[in-house]
C-alpha cells in the first residue's frame, strides 16, 4: 500500500475539474447558434466570425450579452422590437440547455466533504467570469463546500453598464452565503504563479503541502509546477480530443497559438504531471492525506 502524501490546502480549478463545463457549453451554444442562424437568415460562418471577435474582445467564450453586440443580427429585427425580444427563442433554448447540462463531476461532492471534514481549506481559482462562477456554485449546491474562490471581477456587461442594471433577476439571487469571493486582477490568465503564490500566502501553507488540481496541462499543471505545489492533472476533464471541441475553437477567446498548443501532444510541449486523476476526482483520497489548514494569516 502506497504511503499517502501530507497536504494542508486544496486548490482546485473549476470548469471541467469540479463540474462539467464543456458539455453544457456545447449544448447551450449550439442551441443559441442554430436559433440565430434560423431567425436571422445569416450564414453560420458569418455569425461565427463575428462571435469570435466579440469573445476575444471580452476575454470569455460565454459572454452573456453577445447578441447585443452582433451587427450581423440587426437587419432581421423588425421595427419596434429589440434585438433581445426578437431572438428570445434562441436565448431561451441556450439557457434551458445550459441548466439541463450543469452538474458536478464524478465523486466531487463526496470527496470535497470528506476533505473539509478533516479541517482542510478548499479554495478554487478560475479564469471564468464572476457571474457564471457564482451561478454554477449555486446551481451545483457548492456554496459553503468551497471555502473561497478567486477570480476576476465581473465584467460580463456591455461597455458603460453595470451587470446589475441589465439583468432581470435581482443580484441577491446570485449571492453566496458561505463561499467567499476574492478578486484577482482583471484579465489575468493562467498560468499565473503570482495568484497561486498569493493563495498559499493567504493561508500560510507551503507549496509542499498545497495540492492543486486542474484539467489543463499548459495552464493548471504548469502553474502549480512553477510554484512548487503538488500538481494534479484531472485527465478526466480533457475535451480537446472530442470532435465537438471544434466549435469551441471556432468561437474561442483564446488566440490561435493557445489553441494549437493545447492540442500539441508531442513530448516536451506540455508539462508532465506529477499525479493524474484518470476517472474521478475521488482518486485524490488515494494519493494525499489531507489535514487541518490551520489559522488564516491576517
Amino acid at each position: 500500500m502506497l504511503e499517502l502524501i501530507p497536504a494542508r490546502l486544496l486548490v482546485v480549478d473549476l470548469d471541467d475539474t469540479i463540474w462539467h463545463w464543456f458539455d453544457p457549453w456545447h449544448a447551450s451554444f449550439s442551441a443559441l447558434l442554430d436559433g440565430l442562424v434560423k431567425q436571422s437568415g445569416q450564414p453560420e460562418e458569418d455569425l461565427v466570425a463575428e462571435i469570435r471577435t466579440i469573445h476575444q474582445r471580452r476575454g470569455t467564450s460565454e459572454y452573456s450579452w453577445l447578441i447585443d453586440e452582433m451587427k450581423t443580427l440587426e437587419s432581421a429585427v423588425p421595427s419596434g422590437c429589440s434585438i433581445r425580444e426578437f431572438y428570445d427563442p434562441a436565448i431561451h433554448a441556450q439557457n434551458a440547455a445550459r441548466l439541463n447540462g450543469t452538474r458536478l463531476r464524478l465523486g466531487v461532492r463526496e470527496t470535497l466533504e470528506d476533505i473539509k471534514a478533516r479541517g482542510t481549506t478548499v479554495v478554487a481559482y478560475t479564469e471564468s467570469l464572476e457571474f457564471w462562477t457564482r451561478w454554477r456554485i449555486i446551481t451545483n449546491k457548492l456554496d459553503g463546500v468551497l471555502d473561497e474562490y478567486y477570480s476576476s471581477p465581473d465584467h460580463d456587461a456591455p461597455i458603460g453598464l453595470e451587470p446589475s442594471a441589465i439583468r432581470h433577476v435581482s443580484g441577491d439571487a446570485y449571492a453566496l452565503t458561505h463561499t467567499q469571493h476574492r478578486h484577482v486582477a482583471a484579465g489575468i490568465l493562467k498560468p499565473a504563479p503570482a495568484v497561486l503564490e498569493q493563495i498559499m500566502a493567504d493561508h500560510a501553507v507551503s507549496p509542499e503541502e498545497t495540492v492543486y488540481v486542474g484539467d489543463t496541462l499548459m495552464k493548471d499543471v504548469e502553474m502549480a509546477q512553477r510554484v512548487g505545489a503538488l500538481d494534479v492533472w484531472a485527465e478526466y476533464g480533457v475535451n480537446h480530443r472530442d470532435p465537438r471541441y471544434e466549435l469551441l475553437q471556432r468561437v474561442s477567446h483564446w488566440t490561435d497559438e493557445m489553441v494549437q498548443k493545447e492540442q500539441d501532444e508531442r513530448p516536451g510541449v506540455q508539462p508532465e504531471p506529477r499525479y493524474t486523476l484518470r476517472e474521478s476526482f475521488a482518486e485524490l483520497l488515494g494519493i494525499f492525506d489531507f489535514g487541518p489548514t490551520g489559522s488564516r494569516r491576517t
